[in-house]
């Protein structure tokens, strides 16, 4: 059994969870509850792998050999029964990259990219960033979870100038694992347009509460011709620091189109220990990885549990998977900046600005739980306390 409850300490090891916070939230005492890394140790085996390796001492370009794409191909059948090919992946250096070079592959200056706020900030940015429209897509509320608006996403899509649509599956920060059926609704729609979609699949194997992962290119052949797939094993082992993405497509055009920006920017090469990692986390993490499922879920309902009787006016949208809270203050009535400025200075939390995800974030905070269940009761209770300290102020 993995102990998930140490608390492992993380000064002095470059932490950009830790390093940034002074920067970011003007103190650097602030609980990290932020930037989606894990306070958990990586998996025996990556460790072992990793260790191994360093002790040859010359660590020079590396290639990947057939073993790396053999792991990916294996791993995709048994945990998710995608049926691919070894030559229908292609190595990144991150998902993100990947959503920047599908951007430059796909369209063209001005022209527009859908996406579905309140999301990932990083998707905002790879379209501004290469002076593209950003396009819309607003999630719907409704009973304390997160829809499609597939009216509204039919007409974007039907516009000739909207050329590609960025999916985040599972969503991030709203930790909806999209069903089978909206999946094929969003494609289909895609499929009729002409519209390109780059999946970004990258909290895949952290599905909670029974929830299974349907990658959307396993829908139909007529989605999976216009879709790239991007993933990683970064997330799912805590492996951010390496770089372990790779992207899939069965396209052929879109898989070349996706290798010329890759190798024109010359990001091809990796890193000597990335490949090593991914092997070791998919070929012998999987136990590992389930035991993390179940602490994951403890610590949401640990979440869920305190707000309901402590703070019952901050809702939490309860996550299909993820390890990211999306947590709704709307009903303190604050503005974004008093809200931020409250968990920083009145209760020492270091989260996520909601309004980074969009307008439809104001009023909300991102938490990520994916630390020992410690910390996560540590940071509920600061928060309760502090909210207590401020009524009594204000009174």
């Amino acid at each position: 059994m993995s102990n998930f409850d140490e608390i492992i300490d993380r000064a002095d090891t470059r932490a950009l969870k830790v390093e940034r916070c002074s920067v970011l939230f003007n103190r650097k005492d602030v609980l990290p509850l932020w930037v989606a890394d894990m306070d958990f140790a990586a998996p025996p085996a990556v460790q072992k792998a990793l260790k191994q390796r360093i002790e040859h001492p010359i660590y020079g370009y590396t290639v990947r050999p057939e073993s790396f794409f053999d792991s990916i191909r294996e791993w995709q059948m048994r945990r998710h029964n995608w049926s691919v090919e070894n030559s229908w992946i292609e190595f990144s250096p991150g998902v993100v990259p990947s959503l920047g070079l599908a951007v430059q592959a796909f369209t063209q200056p001005g022209e527009g990219v859908i996406i579905q706020p309140p999301v990932y900030p990083p998707f905002f940015g790879v379209i501004n960033d290469f002076n593209r429209k950003v396009v819309e897509n607003n999630l719907v509320e409704k009973d304390d979870h997160y829809e499609i608006d597939f009216d509204h996403f039919e007409t974007m899509a039907a516009d000739d100038n909207n050329k590609l649509f960025l999916l985040c599956h599972p969503h991030n920060p709203v930790g909806r694992e999209w069903s089978e059926e909206e999946l094929r609704r969003m494609g289909e729609i895609c499929v009729r347009h002409n519209v390109i979609i780059i999946s970004d699949e990258i909290h895949c194997d952290l599905t909670l509460f029974g929830h299974k992962h349907i990658p959307l290119a396993t829908v139909s052949p007529s989605i999976a011709d216009i879709t790239v797939t991007c993933m990683a094993p970064s997330k799912t082992f805590n492996l951010a620091g390496f770089s372990t993405s790779y992207f899939i497509a069965s396209n052929t055009r879109l898989l070349k189109a996706m290798r010329q920006q890759l190798f024109g920017y010359h990001l091809h090469m990796g890193n000597t220990f990335g490949a090593l990692a991914l092997e070791a986390a998919y070929n012998h993490s999987e136990e590992w990885l389930d035991e993390l499922r179940e602490y994951l879920e403890g610590n949401v309902m640990l979440m869920h549990n305190f707000l309901t009787e402590h703070l019952p006016e901050v809702k939490m949208v309860m996550p299909e998977a993820t390890y990211l809270l999306w947590l709704d203050f709307r009903a303190w009535s604050m503005s974004q900046s008093d809200l931020k400025r409250f968990m920083t200075d009145k209760a020492g939390l270091g989260l996520n600005d909601g309004s980074t995800f969009g307008r439809m974030g104001e009023g909300f905070m991102r938490m990520n739980v994916a630390s020992p269940r410690r910390i996560v009761e540590k940071a509920l209770i600061q928060l309760r306390d502090a909210r207590k300290e401020f009524l009594s102020e204000v009174r």
